[in-house]
């Protein structure tokens, strides 16, 4: 199987995170986290746009025609697409300045699932993990140092993520209906002693889960029950979250960050922080609307 990288966006992102794509308008949205910025880019050809942020923002999740949902430092804030501006939802650590937002994935049933994490890594786990359906905010998992890998099966029964801090990727049993976990968080990939670290993911409507490799330049395909299918180098080291793009989801555009470099390895890692387009014919599916 042959699979083709091409840079997407050579605008390179201190710290790119969170695609979304949006299948009403065919547009792919993504985050400079660190530098406030919201990427975005009509698929396949379209005019690359960047919009400057009042705060730090991670992720997104589509409302409907007009608006969006943003996870930022403060909260839950809607954004409207028109103007731009955002109004916050849901306070969410808003008086906590030393955490920040981080990974997020909507749940089959239209439940956000999103993260939170210590601005200055290498600290204290300061982060936690909150569930979000028709304006009800839950915290379900605490002492988090860096979340990631926030994504669901297509069945809405089985939840999966990680802290990359701990490199092990996990799965817990969920509720279809409310996007609520039901059981205990189980471990399903032991990623010790693999170069890099397990960062963002997505699951496909084959129950593949897709993750982006911090650290190693990869996107590296799970069975449901963890085993390895395949894995494909992207043109960055920091690799850092997947999404599947296209009409019928078919690729994969995937981030990456240069956060962290010194002069050296910046030289050595040119395209770090580039957006990417991979032409791996996944068998990919969209999130639903969030249930605002």
């Amino acid at each position: 199987m042959t699979d083709t990288v091409t840079v997407l966006s050579d605008i390179a992102c201190k710290l790119g995170e969170g695609p979304t794509y949006d299948p009403a308008t065919g547009t792919l949205y993504w985050f400079d986290i660190v530098d406030c910025k919201l990427l975005e880019k009509q698929m396949p050809d379209g005019r690359l746009i960047v919009h400057s942020l009042p705060v730090m923002a991670s992720a997104l999740a589509v409302v409907d025609a007009e608006r969006q949902l943003l996870v930022t430092e403060r909260g839950l804030e809607l954004r409207d697409k028109t103007t731009g501006a955002l109004t916050l939802h849901k306070a969410v650590e808003a008086d906590n300045s030393l955490t920040r937002c981080n990974d997020s994935r909507v749940h089959p049933a239209g439940a956000l699932w999103f993260g939170t994490m210590a601005k200055e890594e290498g600290g204290p786990a300061a982060g936690a993990i909150y569930w979000y359906k028709y304006g009800e905010v839950r915290q379900l998992y605490s002492g988090i140092a860096i979340p990631n890998s926030i994504c669901f099966s297509p069945d809405g029964t089985i939840a999966y993520f990680t802290d990359t801090a701990k490199n092990k990727l996990m799965r817990v049993a969920c509720d279809p209906v409310s996007g609520l976990p039901n059981g205990e968080p189980k471990l399903l990939i032991d990623h010790d002693g693999v170069p890099g670290w397990i960062d963002g993911s997505v699951c496909d409507a084959d129950g593949v889960i897709w993750n982006a490799r911090w650290g190693a330049g990869r996107v590296d395909a799970y069975a449901p029950d963890g085993k390895p299918l395949r894995s494909i180098a992207v043109g960055a080291r920091q690799s850092s979250c997947p999404a599947f793009v296209g009409r019928r989801g078919d690729h994969l555009a995937v981030t990456s960050a240069w956060k962290g470099m010194d002069a050296a390895e910046r030289a050595a890692d040119p395209q770090g922080g580039f957006t990417f387009l991979i032409d791996a014919k996944v068998n990919g599916r969209f999130d639903p609307p969030v249930a605002l």
